[in-house]
């Protein structure tokens, strides 16, 4: 696992030195420096006994939704929303916190729970109020592509958990049906207008539609081995908003080409494969939906950010994972390789079954 995962974060560091036109200042060495702070904090989780993690479930739970609440109140507002606190030495994003914690909370729940309830009301109502609460508090800040994260990590859990496959069909059918009024009286104008240009990039390019189009271009001009390193002319020459965030698959793109787009792909499913990998192994619940939680997170920013910057999804606002310049955003994902890390050490020391040769 950490040898993709020293991958990313070095052509992370890369891609960042080139987007800020050749300088390690303001991305590349906070990016770097982010990641060494954190890396100790992902083994420390890693230490952690089951028991320890079970115990902390809820109380973490409980005080990610006091933040997301002070958020409310006090938050920091950027770029049109409030979804930040101001802690001084950096601004920390509750709702990134709430990924990981909601996949806790949730593993710690249904692990505790008998099986005979597992298809009874009784393991759904709680764990959707465990859902619902902070999908709600995030989608007031506004922020629909952290809500959705939230929602999908949890249905994951859920699924895995092993609810019948008729109730998440019946839910889909509901949403399918709901959907149309989520879209007119529940989604912000700004929201509504980037699924239109989500279905019709090229009505207006020059602006609701720019950042597709202009990632598109990047990604395309770079052709088979890119246009080579701090060579990229869509974000040196500020074509590209946001190179060094949400886009920055489209600067790597532009630089690396094709080739580079392969390695970075591989190195996202080599960890995504050690994840799925670690909760097949698990021989517990907790670990099992800790696990297969944790993937789940990591896989969903990784495949909303390829697919908005190619144009197959709408511009949500998600970085991609390990590279993108980003603190709250570095933090959450160390979590959850911390957490897996955690989930590969109980299977480690798990007492084996079988024959014995």
């Amino acid at each position: 696992m950490l040898f993709p995962l020293f991958v990313l974060i070095g052509f992370g560091a890369l891609v960042l030195f080139s987007a800020a036109g050749g300088s390690w200042d303001p991305y590349a060495s906070s990016h770097v420096i982010r990641f060494l702070v954190f890396l100790p904090m992902a083994f420390v989780i890693s230490m952690f006994s089951r028991e320890l993690a079970q115990f902390f479930a809820f109380p973490v739970y409980i005080v990610i939704i006091v933040m997301l609440m002070a958020v409310e109140a006090i938050g920091f507002v950027g770029g049109g929303s409030q979804r930040w606190l101001d802690l001084g030495f950096m601004q920390l994003q509750p709702s990134e916190l709430m990924k990981p914690g909601l996949v806790l909370v949730l593993a710690r729940f249904y692990a505790n729970l008998p099986i005979g309830l597992i298809p009874t009301w009784r393991s759904v109502v709680p764990a959707a109020a465990l859902i619902g609460a902070p999908v709600a508090l995030v989608l007031l800040q506004p922020d629909l592509g952290t809500s959705l994260a939230l929602a999908f990590g949890g249905a994951v859990v859920m699924f895995v958990a092993g609810l019948p496959l008729r109730w998440f069909l019946a839910a889909g059918a509901a949403a399918a049906v709901l959907a149309p009024i989520a879209f007119f009286f529940g989604l912000q104008p700004y929201q509504q207008r980037r699924v239109f240009t989500f279905l019709d990039p090229e009505s207006d390019p020059l602006g609701d539609g720019y950042h597709i189009t202009q990632s598109k271009i990047a990604i395309g001009s770079g052709g088979l081995s890119g246009k080579g390193f701090n060579e990229g002319s869509q974000s040196h020459l500020n074509y590209l908003p946001e190179p060094q965030t949400d886009f920055i698959f489209s600067t790597m793109a532009e630089e690396w080409g094709f080739i580079g787009g392969l390695v970075v792909i591989a190195a996202f499913a080599m960890i995504l494969g050690w994840g799925l990998k670690t909760a097949r192994e698990s021989q517990d619940r907790f670990g099992k939906l800790l696990a297969i939680g944790m993937t789940a997170t990591i896989f969903f920013y990784v495949a909303i950010n390829l697919m908005m910057v190619m144009g197959l999804a709408p511009v949500v606002g998600i970085p991609l994972p390990f590279m993108s310049h980003g603190g709250s955003s570095m933090m959450t994902n160390m979590i959850c390789i911390g957490s897996l890390m955690m989930v590969a050490r109980w299977n480690r020391r798990a007492p084996r079954t079988g024959l014995i040769s």
